[in-house]
Order: C-alpha cells, then structure tokens, then sequence
C-alpha cells in the first residue's frame, strides 16, 4: 500500500492515464415525460416504423429496455427526432402496458414464448376449405391462443367454390365464433373483401393462417398496393407468383377506422405457454362450474365439477365439449 506524508496533496495521487472518474453510477432512469405517443407498424433487424401523430417514425429501442422487446401493435412513448424525414432516427424509451397478446410456441415443449402481435382486438384465422384441405386443429390452437390473450376469434373460410363449408362450420358453431365464406373469384372482384371489411371497422385485426390459404390475397384487396407502400416496406419473398409475408405488418383500413396485422404464415402454433383457466374464461356459461373444481384442475379429468354443471342444465354439453378439445390442443400437435 501507497504511504503519503503527514500533508499530502494532490501531486501525491496517481491517477492512471484515461481512467474514468470513481462517481458511482446512478440508476435513476429518466421518465422522459415529454414523450411523444406512437404504435408500431412493423419491426425490422432492430428498426421500428411507428405511426407518430400520421407520421411515419423510424426508431429503435432504448438501451434502458433491456430485453424488453417492441412488437407490431405495441403503444410506445418516442424521444429524438420524430420529423419522420429519411435517415433520422428517434428512439423508444417505453412500452406501455399491453391490453392484448397473440404468442405463440415453437413447439408445445418449447417454453421460449414469442410475442407475434401485441393490443389486437381480433384474431382473424383464416383457412381454405380445400387446396389445401382445412386443419381443424390448426384451427383449434389458434382460437387458444386468442382466448388466452384476450382477443376476439374470427373463421375467414376462403375456397368456398371448391368445398362446402358446412361440415367445418357445424364443429364450430357451439363455440359462437362469427365467420365469413369467400370464394377465389370473390377474393378478386372485391366482394369477399366488403363482406371481411363490415367485421374490422375500427378495430385491430391481426390475420394468421398456414401457407396457401389465401390470406395475403386478402389482405392484398383490403388495402390496396399503393396504401401498402406508403405504409412502408413490406419484406417478402416472392416466388412462383406468390406473395408471402415474412414479417409482421400493421396496415390502416383506408376509412374504416380499423388495422389489419399480416402476420408470417405458420406451419405449427405452440401453446406451452397457455393456462388452462385462461381459456376457460371465453366461456362464461361454463366459468361458475370451475368454482367447485379442485385446485389446477384441467377440466378434463373424473373430479371436474363441469360434469356436474353440465348435467343440472346450466350449459350446453357441446360446449363442454368443445372446451375440452380446444384444450386438449395443448397436449397434442395439430398434425396429430
């Protein structure tokens, strides 16, 4: 140890060349109350577009977020230059609390949750009655997972000219889920794109559906390419004549007052993250049987109590019944 004289100064304090000063470091955070609201329209390599006051704002995230990640449909609160002009940049400082989440697994034993939309009102499946032949559980998961997050399901049957959508319907009908048939000439002519649009007026729709399903398409006649480039770039990859979307996007229904979220078409949808009671609570016939339920019970097992619910007329079996296979999902891959 370094020994000083009886009156040291200043001169007897080495100090090594470009080291920084011993002040400790605050971990007070700025609020930044002065920032400025927006929603994000879509996340690329880091970069966010957000729609700021009808300006479209390129940003990226504040290193005080941590791993704290924007997704399309996040509000978010901006600081830095928000003119919106080309190659400027603002940033986010936060993201404010969610109303609604789509997430969604890799698998159902990966339990790394991936958040595709955030703030949705709806969930939009959509799926073809025939090339390629509909995949009930596929439809399934994707009802689980908008009970679970808190949005609204909605079926989009498209292909109508080539399969009745009778037989789907009748499975879903206990459910009360409201839907539209569209055929591909209608998808065309603008028709079935009217008909979809009556159901989004003033909400936020985000669409899902496997490849080949004709979402695109749809999305392509509800707002119009030329919207769609003001919106901002679209990443997709174009191949043998079909568009398909890479990255989630959040488009404005030109007058209705409503988004439509084009999300990547899925092959698999993961529920390892959903609980039980969560879905449960999409039907609230069913909800005060649970209340004599055994604790974690998964509402498909002897001690249920909605068995008993169900018997002394309180609900319908079928919905019972269409509970237990939307949870039974959860165990089982929708190719299964």
């Amino acid at each position: 140890m370094r020994r000083y004289g009886k009156n040291p100064d200043e001169d007897d304090v080495r100090v090594r060349p470009g080291r920084r000063g011993s002040r400790p470091r605050t971990h007070t955070r700025p609020k930044h109350e002065d920032a400025a609201s927006g929603m994000v329209l879509t996340v690329d390599r880091g970069r966010l577009t957000c729609l700021v006051d009808g300006r479209r704002v390129v940003a990226m995230k504040a290193r005080e977020l941590g791993r704290k990640a924007a997704v399309v449909g996040d509000r978010v609160a901006l600081v830095g230059d928000l003119s919106g002009e080309k190659d400027t940049l603002a940033r986010i400082v936060r993201i404010e609390e969610r109303r609604s989440v789509l997430r969604r697994t890799a698998d159902d034993d990966d339990p790394y949750e991936r958040v595709v939309v955030a703030n949705a009102d709806q969930l939009a499946i959509v799926t073809a009655l025939a090339d390629p032949e509909p995949r009930p559980r596929m439809i399934d998961r994707c009802l689980v997972a908008a009970y679970d997050g808190g949005l609204s399901p909605l079926l989009v049957l498209t292909k109508s000219d080539l399969a009745s959508p009778d037989r789907l319907l009748e499975r879903y009908t206990p459910l009360g889920v409201p839907y539209v048939v569209t055929s591909r000439e209608e998808l065309y002519d603008g028709e079935a794109a009217g008909r979809v649009r009556e159901l989004l007026d003033g909400k936020v729709t985000a669409f899902v559906g496997h490849s080949g399903v004709g979402k695109t398409t749809l999305v392509n006649a509800l707002v119009p390419e030329d919207q769609r480039r003001t919106t901002g770039h679209v990443n997709a990859v174009t191949g043998r004549g079909r568009h398909t979307t890479t990255s989630a996007l959040a488009l404005p229904l030109d007058g209705a007052g409503g988004w439509v979220v084009d999300t990547p078409g899925v092959r698999s949808f993961g529920l390892a993250h959903v609980d039980p009671s969560r879905v449960v609570l999409a039907f609230p016939d069913l909800v005060p049987g649970t209340e004599e339920c055994p604790r974690g019970c998964t509402h498909d097992e002897p001690e249920c109590a909605l068995d008993a619910w169900v018997a002394e007329g309180h609900a319908d079996p079928e919905r019972l019944a269409s509970l237990r296979r939307l949870l039974s999902t959860r165990e089982r891959h929708e190719g299964d």
